[in-house]
């Protein structure tokens, strides 16, 4: 049925103009995308966004809801509401849309259709009554729309870096509060509670990990099989990885810290490694670089911190060579992100394709990094059994590996320190803002205040963000 194909969809039409972020159009065209995730904007939980540019006329179709929806969910709202909402020129009802796009008379309509490169989700073409009698194209809106979410406007790097504010603050204020015999989960609702208050952000992004001890080894702990359910130990060290939700935009925030708030020498010299590689990264990043290359760079600078620490003994090449890397930090060093997490445009036709090596597979990414880009920056290093255990007895891996060592290491868990970083046009600018280094943090949890940079004041207009509406709505806020 037309409402159940449609429901949660947004739907972007172009013609004889410009098109969504200036996308290019060779000829007179229509088109037509979906996914509420394309441009981020929505009507409600249960309702169809249909956004149509016509001769630079904006047009929103909304559905024609029963009267029994006001019971359940409240007034139904008309036209004239959702055209101040989302700042349009004309609101129509979607059971409208055959009889628009007949006199609309493209001569071609793309229609957003293909796969999702990081979920592996296919996008069937988009099929209603009266689509075959058009002219449906449907390759080029699935490549375009990546590409304008692959690269931020002003207006969405301001709420990049808004959620990035509300999410180092609740990061810090974890910090803060973090104690030997508190549970994991209570860090976890304490970020919740705090993004929601001071923020707004209702959601998270993705399931928090608030991961202590040897949970720290575990890439996606806190899922439903192990919900931060443990209880920290005095002389733990933790890896809590969270981050919030604003207008759909997110950010991906991990700081890695001693729960009693003093770092010993051991858990010094992994976080140390871990934080050359991070700021080494951020530091080379600009337009033309690629970022397998970045892998590569944190590779060395992990390993070199290990080989220093007596973890690790050889050629720092030659442990590159033989992978030992992806047994430390077995996933990829960034991904995109925006409106997903795991944002789209990572790979595609014309990228780089993913790189088939241990750890390199894992990149989300093999793209040269381009202006407006939104990556994250989230070297890490861990003392997994799965991937140690066995390489202490293989040949070509032990070789490198001093087994006392390592074994001493063994139940630490392990360190991520991750940062959302914008690409420049010469260079790139972190919008994550929580201490870094080992001093730092030592400070900020013995009480000291943690100077927030932050944004200050950004009102709507300024930041452009039509995803927040009319001036009225909320917009980019000071925390």
């Amino acid at each position: 049925p037309l409402q159940a194909l449609l429901l949660a969809l947004l739907l972007l039409f172009h013609l004889l103009g410009r098109s969504y972020r200036s996308m290019p159009v060779s000829r007179p065209s229509l088109m037509a995308g979906m996914g509420v995730k394309g441009l981020g904007l929505t009507a409600g939980a249960s309702a169809v966004a249909v956004l149509m540019q016509l001769q630079g006329r904006g047009y929103l179709f909304m559905p024609r809801l029963p009267e029994s929806y006001g019971v359940w969910m409240g007034v139904i709202q008309g036209p004239q509401y959702y055209k101040a909402k989302y700042a349009v020129d004309q609101v129509c009802y979607v059971d409208d849309l055959a009889s628009v796009l007949s006199a609309a008379a493209a001569p071609c309509i793309h229609v957003l259709a293909g796969k999702n490169t990081d979920s592996g989700i296919e996008i069937p073409p988009l099929s209603f009554p009266g689509s075959d009698s058009l002219n449906i194209e449907t390759d080029t809106l699935f490549r375009e729309l990546n590409e304008a979410r692959v690269h931020k406007t002003a207006g969405e790097i301001a709420l990049m870096r808004y959620v990035n504010n509300v999410g180092s603050r609740a990061h810090v204020a974890m910090m803060q509060a973090a104690c030997p015999g508190a549970m994991e989960y209570q860090m976890e609702s304490l970020f919740r509670h705090y993004t929601y208050t001071h923020g707004g952000c209702r959601n998270q992004g993705y399931t928090c990990i608030a991961a202590s001890g040897p949970n720290g080894a575990v890439l996606h702990y806190g899922h439903g099989g192990a919900p931060n359910d443990r209880q920290m130990s005095d002389g733990d060290l933790l890896l809590f990885d969270m981050g919030c939700e604003y207008y759909r935009y997110g950010s991906d925030i991990t700081c890695s810290w001693p729960v009693n708030g003093r770092f010993t020498k051991d858990q010094a010299l992994i976080y140390t490694a871990v934080l050359d590689a991070h700021s080494s990264v951020i530091a080379a990043m600009k337009p033309g670089v690629s970022w397998p290359d970045m892998h590569t760079l944190a590779y060395r600078r992990i390993l070199s911190g290990l080989k220093m620490g007596g973890l690790l003994q050889g050629d720092v090449d030659g442990m590159i060579a033989a992978d030992i890397g992806g047994l430390f930090m077995p996933h990829g060093l960034g991904h995109l992100i925006g409106i997903d997490t795991h944002d789209v445009g990572g790979y595609g036709v014309g990228f780089p394709p993913r790189i088939q090596r241990p750890g390199y597979k894992s990149l989300r990414t093999a793209r040269v990094l381009e202006e407006g880009m939104i990556i994250t920056v989230e070297p890490g290093c861990y003392f997994n059994p799965v991937l140690l255990l066995p390489a202490l007895e293989n040949p070509q891996h032990s070789k490198y590996l001093v087994k006392d060592a390592i074994m001493r290491f063994m139940k630490m868990g392990g360190v991520r320190i991750e940062d959302n970083v914008v690409v420049t046009a010469d260079g790139s600018l972190s919008l994550t803002d929580v201490p870094r280094t080992v001093q730092e943090i030592e400070a900020v949890m013995a009480g000291k205040a943690w100077p927030f940079a932050g944004i200050q004041g950004v009102s709507v207009a300024e930041t452009q963000n039509s995803i927040a509406g009319v001036p009225d709505a909320p917009g980019v806020a000071v925390v």
